[in-house]
């Protein structure tokens, strides 16, 4: 039986100035509409769950390919009001608490509460997963590999600062996979305990964040002490304690603190975007637009790296970053950061990749996953 979209037809609409009550119930009745209709689906996915067996994890539920393609057919379909970001968080958000029907998701961050890390987590997974707070990178690193998080959100680029090189390195060594990417756009806030920028002596802040507002600190602070510290809540959280301590964070931080705002955003590039990965221990399918990340460690000679980009270039496929890091335990040899678009299971990337193996080189596949949506 086919539902009433709840759209109101021209014919409805009075002349002059609308009747609020009638507007209101025009939205009470589609408020129910839309109520039975999550009801609905979420009963659906309960059945995913059935079909998978009584014993299966949350892990198992979750398709991040299956995601992508719910959210990109939203993004085709909007024809607004509400923006495509707006819609992609609803449905994020209908798609989480339907999976936290079986059980949530366990996924570890750079916390404390409060960090741009945490809101990776939301944005990507929604409200309904369960956020576990670490202390560094290298430990959501080692919780994903124990099994005791599902997945990890770890950054890996700013779009002003570059690489974030204690996330590659880790990668050198480790058995996780790429499975998800998130791009959160970046808003650095000037926070306080009493929210006066004269009181200020210290400011707090990751090294990442005191790069990121250099620029703004050395106009407005310059003779104040900067003080790195492993996360922006970090520093939240003791500037709480000091009258003449600030700290550079998110609003979120802000809240989680009780901190006020001096000023902000801070940040010297109005396009400040950190990039996040999303790591977990098993691969996954393509969706449809996907990007690969490569770890290459090709031999000494010459036009070793051409030969690993050549075969790339000529079947058309796109490269969209490329890094260099010591090879752990081979002095002075280098491994190779590459992402290219593609899923390592489909042609032509699959055939580029048999082709770089064949010249000897040793190709490590860290993961395909699905491109950032909104």
């Amino acid at each position: 039986m086919a539902r009433k979209t709840g759209k109101t037809t021209d014919k409805q609409q009075p002349s002059g100035k609308p009747d609020l009550a009638a507007v209101r119930a025009q939205i009470d009745g589609i408020d129910q509409q839309i109520q039975t209709l999550i009801a609905e689906r979420a009963n659906w996915a309960h059945q995913v769950g059935k079909a998978k067996g009584k014993l299966a994890a949350a892990v198992d539920y979750y398709r991040p390919e299956r995601e992508a393609q719910v959210l990109r057919r939203v993004v085709d379909r909007n024809d607004g009001p509400l923006s495509n970001e707006e819609l992609v968080r609803l449905f994020r958000e209908i798609m989480s608490a339907c999976l936290a029907q079986q059980e949530p998701l366990k996924i570890g961050y750079l916390g404390p509460e409060g960090t741009f890390s945490q809101q990776a987590v939301f944005k990507h997974f929604g409200h309904s997963a369960l956020g576990l707070s670490l202390a560094s990178i290298e430990e959501v690193f080692e919780d994903v590999a124990a099994g005791n998080a599902d997945f990890g959100v770890v950054p890996v680029e700013n779009s002003g600062q570059g690489t974030i090189q204690v996330t590659l390195d880790l990668f050198l060594t480790s058995p996780l996979r790429i499975c998800g990417e998130v791009e959160l756009r970046v808003h650095q806030h000037l926070l306080s305990r009493g929210g006066r920028i004269e009181d200020v002596q210290r400011v707090f802040g990751h090294p990442q964040a005191l790069a990121q507002c250099s620029g703004w600190l050395r106009k407005n602070l310059p003779a104040v002490e900067k003080v790195p510290v492993s996360s922006n809540a970090e520093g939240a959280r003791r500037a709480r304690s000091s009258d003449d301590a600030a700290a550079i964070a998110g609003e979120t931080a802000a809240l989680v603190y009780g901190l006020k705002r001096i000023a902000g955003p801070i940040e010297d590039r109005s396009d400040n975007t950190t990039r996040f990965l999303v790591i977990g221990r098993q691969p996954f399918p393509p969706s449809g637009n996907d990007r690969t990340s490569l770890l290459v460690f090709i031999r000494d000679r010459p036009g070793a790296l051409y030969g690993v980009l050549e075969p790339l270039a000529r079947r058309g496929i796109s490269m969209n970053r490329i890094e260099s890091r010591p090879e752990h335990g081979h002095k002075w040899q280098y491994a190779f950061f590459i992402d290219v678009a593609g899923h390592c299971d489909e042609s032509p990337l699959k055939d580029a990749l048999d082709e770089i193996a064949g010249q000897g080189d040793a190709v490590r596949v860290l993961g395909s996953y699905p491109v950032a949506i909104a």
